[in-house]
């Protein structure tokens, strides 16, 4: 990601299902139709505006540095209607469809030539990260890819989608050990505590339900990655792959909190960030719009 692009920030709205939806779009001024697409999801109580600033570099990299167009969509009250059947957000109880607003923003970037089908990605944080989830369940023709940081598989007794289509793709995980709110070993979500959210997986048994989905039987290789700045966190990649299967990564940041690894530490509340990898820079590698 060297070449330096210059780019622009538009809000948009859209009608779903008669409701009005916003997003934010990031875009190269001049750039080479169709582009890829990178949705960002945020978690909750954010907004498009609070996940785009949440960390260093953000997201907008992926726009001035890879080409990509890179749209911010907006929950419902800051939430989503997403793939925990234990949620209770307005979104859920209101009937919000947030599958098909995801669907409506990725049709009308395709339908007008600007977004390439072929490359669609998702990428979620925390709440953020259980509505992508669903989202490759439900409608898994539209990824060519995900990234869920803080985020995993819900236990099968707490799984919302009413659909479960299998369709290999890359998947991409990123999972603090001292996360207070998804544990990584699994069990109760919450908010430091309180709001229980349901039961889930443990990090790496997400990333081995994503293997096993991408037809991959086989173990996952583990490798040290880089130290970073704060000596109090470290780095684990563990890859799963097979011959002619998607990929799906774990990166396990030990001592890491519930916050998005990079330059910016996330609130001290939510745990340690980790520099040894940069968020964004291995969504873009993973995902091959690095240039």
């Amino acid at each position: 990601m060297s070449e330096i692009l210059t780019t622009i920030t538009e809000e948009k709205t859209i009608v779903v299902d008669g409701r009005q939806r916003r997003y934010l779009v990031t875009r190269p001024i001049i750039c080479d139709n169709p582009s890829p697409l990178v949705l960002v999801l945020h978690g909750s109580n954010q907004t498009p505006e609070i996940v785009r600033q949440f960390t260093e570099p953000g997201f907008d990299v992926l726009a001035s540095r890879a080409g990509a167009i890179v749209v911010y969509p907006g929950g419902y009250r800051k939430h989503w209607n997403d793939a925990r059947i234990s949620t209770n957000f307005a979104a859920r109880v209101e009937g919000y469809d947030d599958v098909a607003f995801l669907k409506a923003i990725v049709s009308g970037l395709v339908n007008s030539g600007e977004a390439d089908p072929t490359r669609v990605f998702a990428v979620g944080y925390s709440l953020g990260g259980q509505m992508v989830n669903r989202l490759a369940h439900e409608a898994p023709e539209l990824l060519a890819g995900i990234a869920m940081i803080g985020a995993t598989q819900p236990a099968l007794e707490n799984f919302k989608p009413a659909a479960d289509v299998v369709s290999p793709m890359p998947v991409l995980l990123i999972h603090g050990t001292k996360d207070p709110n998804v544990p990584y070993e699994g069990g109760m979500a919450s908010i430091l505590g309180f709001r229980p959210r349901g039961l889930g997986m443990s990090a790496p048994e997400t990333a081995r339900y994503w293997a096993a989905r991408n037809g991959i039987d086989t173990d996952g290789v583990t490798s040290l990655g880089p130290a970073g700045s704060n000596t109090r966190t470290s780095v684990e990649r563990t890859d799963f792959r097979s011959p002619g299967k998607p990929s799906v990564a774990l990166f396990t940041i030990h001592g890491g909190g519930h916050v998005i690894p990079g330059r910016k530490a996330g609130p001290w509340i939510m745990g340690r960030t980790s520099d040894g990898i940069i968020s964004v820079e291995e969504i873009a590698r993973f995902f091959e719009l690095s240039s």
